[in-house]
């Protein structure tokens, strides 16, 4: 919402504290109520002399292309007094909305205009052009720049007047963001009341004016769906003017909002719906067929609208119709057989009252947006349209020459706001702060609100306040509450801490989680948040077997994106999805990992049970509804591709491969406190030849490796992309609170390398040798693999390094050489083994 501070402090009463309110005062008086300011610009800069002038000669220069005039411009009196010769002077233009006679806006030499657009003398097409006649744009009063602007005939202006102040060039524009509960600040009427509750002052209410009483009806009226149509009111203007010109100071607030100007009778109806928040819709009378009728469209039923475009209506369509049939699309667009036009002198004034949700619907349905749906879809004041009629009409009579008839058809009874019952005190309870006497009473006076004091039958002091016609929203004590809260100051409430009990903190699932998260960023993993929401032809690209469970999967009813419904069942979707993303954006060496949930739904899903909101649930219900709601572990998950090293001075990049992948998993385990093991696996999306299984227990936990090739090219992902993922709630919770044991003692190191056949997993022989090696082995790890015809044909040679230490004594050669020994013994007896030589 738009709109000139100017006009908004002229509805305010303003105190000598306020004599000269900026326009920054008034944007932070806005945030204290709790309204969110967009933007307070100010209109300009404009500099030197803008004058007013009269356009006295035109001569067309028809040499060219396009368009161009040279303009004769009065711009003041005489500067001899005995010359008779008005001052004038000769621009250059190429708008041709104009013609001799008319006022129009001259920016003289040396003026600046907003952007510092300076204006000097020039010579262009032939000739020399001495200012500028300017545009609304061009004086930054809107984005109008279709042609130059022209002043109506009949103001106060003379050639010469200084421009500057007759356009209100020092003005500013506010523009806020508004809630949708606040469709009453959809208008100055609603901005001002806030406004006048953040500054304390008094409103000048637009539309406290005396509505007479109607001497019978304009135009007949039916109304077949009271839902639909709770108030429909018309009024009838004769004898406009058609060629009136609309007064400039409207013109200016319409262009300030963001309204283009386009005749009398609807620049009037869109300055009352911007002054009251009333939407209204202006009819030819001569063009009406009979009296009107509100309902909903019939099948089959079109109409023209007022952008010359025939639409199909459906069902749900409020319609305004006469004897030939709809002649506008309710609360959206008027149809073009009613416009009024350039010749139109008698005119029907609609304002109406209706179905927000319907309006709503019918705006997506024709993707019609619009100022007066805008308002509608939040909820207009039911008591407004006759005051905004009488505004109108009046307006009409003493710019357009109109005759307003005496009759008014106002068909309906509007439902108003419920009387809500609060305790005096429940505001300063709910803010933990005791307000002055008489606060309450008065923010709730100060928003519209009737409000009378009694007494419960328990003898507290209990409030019942009537909200206005205008504030839908207050329907409960809750609502009541968050008025004198805002209006008060959310700052005055006191910011307190509640003090942790002894106890409290994080779980040991929490604590856990961040560990792994730790350890990973550590070892150099970015996390990403990826889109929890997948589409089900990612589950083809993965290769998964149509009975695999990770296809079975929960649907959302009304997903963000139409091709994306499906809650993930595994991490990786979004994790490659992510990698793709960055890979097209310049990136090559990515390490990503996340951890988040992804849903399980069991094999037979229990319904959701419907659980009422008066009462608490009871113990059967609560287990009914944790039975229908799906499984949702913890995961984890990484994926790398490119480098995992980079290259440099110390030499080539070393790629990432199934073994990061591998090795992430070892970090996971070690921040988890549990060991982890390796073992062959075959699991898609990953390649059947690099993938391992990963286990806790002898129970399975999860996979890593390399994903296969036709997932890497189905996905559009880098050669060898890994990934690894694994079920973080399946790790036992470990409370590694420990104190670190370390042996003062020196360690004894021994190699040994082990030929064994190639198809023996490197992991076995590792727990072999870990087992053999007894409580003096404190670590192993494997260093070298080697093949070749040295060792034989179907084999290959795994060479580890072993660490020995007693924990209580300086270990000897021969112990640790004993221990040495008995590992490769059992790696001997279990796998073949054999010393290479």
């Amino acid at each position: 919402m738009r709109i000139p501070v100017s006009w908004l402090v002229q509805q305010l009463e303003l105190t000598e504290d306020y004599r000269d309110l900026s326009a920054q005062q008034v944007a932070d008086a806005f945030v204290r109520v709790g309204m969110e300011v967009e933007e307070v610009s100010e209109l300009g800069p404009v500099t030197g002399r803008v004058v007013v002038g009269r356009v006295a000669e035109i001569e067309e220069l028809t040499e060219f292309k396009k368009p161009i005039r040279f303009c004769t411009v009065e711009i003041g009196e005489p500067e001899d007094p005995d010359d008779a010769e008005p001052e004038t002077t000769q621009v250059i233009c190429g708008a041709t909305n104009f013609v001799e006679g008319d006022l129009v806006v001259v920016a003289l030499p040396g003026a600046v205009l907003p952007g510092g657009f300076a204006i000097s003398e020039r010579k262009t097409y032939g000739r020399v052009s001495r200012g500028m006649i300017c545009s609304a744009r061009e004086l930054g009063l809107g984005d109008e720049h279709a042609g130059i602007l022209v002043l109506p005939t009949g103001e106060e202006a003379a050639p010469g007047d200084d421009a500057i102040e007759l356009l209100g060039l020092t003005d500013s524009v506010i523009e806020l963001s508004l809630t949708p509960d606040r469709g009453y600040c959809f208008s100055l009427r609603g901005l001002a009341r806030e406004l006048a509750c953040a500054l304390d002052v008094r409103l000048i209410d637009p539309a406290a004016i005396d509505v007479p009483v109607a001497e019978g009806e304009s135009v007949p009226v039916t109304v077949t769906d009271p839902q639909a149509c709770p108030r429909f009111v018309v009024r009838r203007v004769t004898g406009v003017d058609p060629t009136a010109p609309t007064p400039w100071w409207i013109r200016r607030r319409l262009m300030l909002a963001g309204i283009r100007s386009i005749s009398l009778a609807v620049d009037i109806t869109n300055y009352v719906m911007l002054e009251l928040g009333q939407p209204m819709h202006a009819y030819d009378t001569g063009r009406l067929r009979g009296g009107l009728t509100i309902r909903r469209a019939e099948p089959g039923e079109k109409l023209v609208t007022l952008d010359d475009v025939e639409r199909a209506l459906d069902p749900d369509d409020i319609l305004v119709c006469d004897e030939s049939g709809p002649i506008g699309l309710a609360g959206v667009m008027g149809g073009a057989s009613t416009e009024v036009r350039a010749e139109s002198t008698d005119i029907v004034l609609e304002a109406a009252i209706w179905d927000p949700a319907s309006i709503a619907r019918a705006v997506r349905r024709h993707k019609l947006p619009s100022e007066a749906s805008k308002r509608f879809e939040r909820v207009v004041d039911p008591a407004l349209p006759p005051a905004a009629l009488e505004r109108a009409a009046r307006l009409l009579r003493e710019y357009g020459e109109g005759s307003i008839h005496p009759g008014r058809t106002d068909v309906g009874n509007p439902t108003l706001p419920e009387p809500v019952v609060m305790p005096m005190d429940l505001p300063d309870r709910v803010a933990g702060i005791r307000y002055q006497r008489g606060v309450t009473v008065s923010r709730l006076q100060q928003i519209g609100c009737q409000v009378d004091i009694g007494t419960a039958e328990d003898g507290t002091p209990v409030v019942t306040a009537v909200p206005p016609s205008w504030r839908a929203d207050l329907n409960q004590p809750a609502d009541l509450v968050e008025e004198v809260l805002r209006l008060q100051g959310y700052e005055t409430i006191p910011s307190v801490l509640p003090a942790a009990p002894a106890g409290s903190g994080l779980t040991a699932a929490q604590r856990r989680r961040r560990r792994v998260s730790r350890s990973l960023a550590e070892h150099g993993y970015v996390e990403v948040l990826p889109f929890p929401f997948v589409s089900g032809a990612v589950w083809d690209a993965f290769g998964l077997a149509p009975d695999d469970a990770r296809r079975r999967t929960v649907k959302v009813l009304n997903p963000l994106e139409a091709e994306r419904a499906e809650l993930a069942t595994t991490l990786l979707p979004g994790l490659l999805e992510a990698v793709s993303r960055n890979v097209s954006r310049g990136a090559r060496d990515l390490s990503l990992f996340h951890i988040g949930q992804v849903v399980l739904p069991r094999a037979e899903q229990v319904p959701m049970p419907e659980v009422g909101v008066a009462d608490r649930p009871s113990d059967a219900d609560i287990a009914t509804l944790k039975a229908a709601l799906p499984n949702q572990p913890v995961h984890v998950a990484v994926v790398l591709t490119g480098n995992r090293q980079p290259p440099g001075w110390w030499g080539p990049g070393e790629p990432a491969s199934w073994a990061d992948a591998v090795q992430a998993a070892r970090l996971v385990a070690d921040a988890a406190g549990v060991e982890l093991t390796v073992e062959k696996g075959d699991l898609p999306p990953w390649h059947p030849g690099r993938c391992a299984r990963l286990s806790v227990g002898g129970f399975p936990v999860g996979h890593a490796g390399e994903l296969h090739p036709k997932v890497v090219e189905a996905l559009g992902l880098p050669q060898r992309t890994c990934a690894m993922e694994l079920d973080l709630d399946l790790l036992p919770l470990v409370e590694r609170r420990p104190v670190p044991s370390v042996s003062p003692y020196p360690p004894v190191l021994l190699d040994v390398a082990l030929v064994v056949d190639a198809e023996v997993p490197a992991a076995e022989l590792t727990r072999t040798l870990r087992g053999g090696g007894g409580d003096l082995l404190e670590d192993l790890s494997l260093f070298d693999v080697f093949t070749g015809e040295q060792i034989g044909e179907g084999k290959r040679s795994l060479a580890y390094s072993l660490r020995f230490r007693a924990p209580d004594r300086t270990l000897t050669v021969e112990e640790a050489t004993a221990a040495r020994d008995t590992a490769v013994a059992a790696a001997a007896e279990r796998h073949g083994a054999a010393l290479r030589g």
